[in-house]
């Protein structure tokens, strides 16, 4: 298999549980955080940011973990 399809399909896998772990947000947490904070964040914009950021992050943790320094 070539690099170039490994690292598509690495990026499709990591867009798939990205889309999974939104649902899961979307139907579990937000509700539970729009209880307690109900005027804050039933603002569409705070959600959204909420989420962006959160998936940006896993993102960044997942890049830095595949391309770190190999120590041999």
């Amino acid at each position: 298999m070539s690099e170039r399809l490994k690292v598509l399909l690495t990026f499709a896998v990591l867009g798939f549980i990205a889309g999974i772990l939104a649902n899961l947000a979307y139907h579990t947490i937000i509700p539970g955080l729009i209880a307690v904070f109900p005027q804050l964040l039933q603002a569409e914009w705070v959600l959204s940011g909420f989420a962006g950021a959160f998936l940006t992050i896993v993102v960044v943790v997942i890049w830095a973990y595949f391309t770190g320094s190999r120590r041999e």
